[in-house]
């Protein structure tokens, strides 16, 4: 028999039941606790990932908090000598959301935690967010393995995408700010970027793209042709894809039964790599690759 407090907001169980008491969950050695938080009390993290948020998405969802309030709870934890005040680990956009509906208060989770452990539950729950723009995401990308000491392969299980695809988008970050604010507003896409992010000058790049409406594959004609940076590794015409590399590697991980990855180098070389956990699984790939 489903609940029927299902789906209902805390302040409608407050409402119902009375003023709900905090709860406080031991795990490990850390002390959890779930409790409404008054927005007064709580203040942004100055470094939050995320720098952009859009006002429609805002809105739409203070629309929704109003109708059926918060309905997953903010990541806080306390200001250090400050009791009564807290900064946001992981929700500041449902935080936004609920000053924009005019909500007193909102349930969070205050967590005991480091500088550290607060910026890695941020940056990972910000770079798996499906709305976060490409400069945004590759910049959290590089923040997980120069802050948070992560390699690549950690940061590649961690979010679920290739090493490949991270890789190619972490070449946003060297682009000059004028460009990513192009990316920013849409004007031109992620591969456009990661193209050329290659280039000696890809300021003069990125405005041939908005200007002449170049393709993916015209810009890299323009690229090949152009200057490279000295800060990157020389431009091949073999260069695959994105989407195809993935097509790639998500064909022979299915046949294979295992992660495969693909990585490519100068001159259109390359290589598989080839995952496998234990003696049983390398002697079946074994015979399946003989075959």
């Amino acid at each position: 028999m489903a609940s029927k407090f299902l789906g209902k907001s805390l302040a409608q169980l407050n409402e119902e039941m009375g003023q709900i008491p905090d709860i406080s969950v031991l795990t490990g050695g850390e002390r959890t606790v779930i409790k409404p938080i008054p927005l007064v009390q709580i203040s942004p993290n100055p470094d939050q990932p995320r720098k952009t948020f859009d006002e429609h998405e805002l809105q739409e969802l203070a629309d929704s908090i109003k109708k059926r309030g918060v309905l997953s709870p903010i990541i806080l934890r306390s200001v250090q000598n400050k009791p009564y005040l807290y900064e946001i680990v992981a929700g500041e956009r449902r935080f936004r959301a609920a000053k924009l509906a005019n909500l007193s208060e909102i349930p969070a989770i205050v967590r005991s935690l480091d500088d550290k452990n607060a910026m890695e539950i941020a940056l990972i729950e910000n770079v798996q967010r499906e709305n976060l723009n490409p400069v945004e995401e590759a910049e959290g990308y590089k923040n997980l393995m120069e802050k948070c000491h992560y390699k690549l392969e950690d940061v590649s299980k961690f979010i679920g995408k290739s090493e490949s695809y991270i890789r190619n988008l972490m070449r946003i970050n060297s682009l000059p700010d004028s460009v990513k604010q192009l990316i920013k507003e849409g004007k031109i896409s992620a591969s456009h970027a990661r193209t050329i992010a290659v280039s000696d000058n890809p300021e003069q790049l990125a405005h041939d793209i908005v200007n002449n409406k170049l393709s993916v594959a015209e810009t890299q004609k323009h690229v090949k042709n152009s200057n490279r940076s000295k800060k990157s590794r020389s431009f091949t015409q073999n260069t695959l894809d994105r989407a195809y590399v993935e097509k790639i590697e998500n064909k022979l991980s299915k046949h294979l039964g295992t992660d495969v990855v693909l990585r490519e180098k100068r001159g259109g070389a390359g290589q598989f790599i080839i995952s496998f956990s234990n003696r049983v699984q390398m002697e079946d790939l074994i015979n399946k690759l003989s075959k």
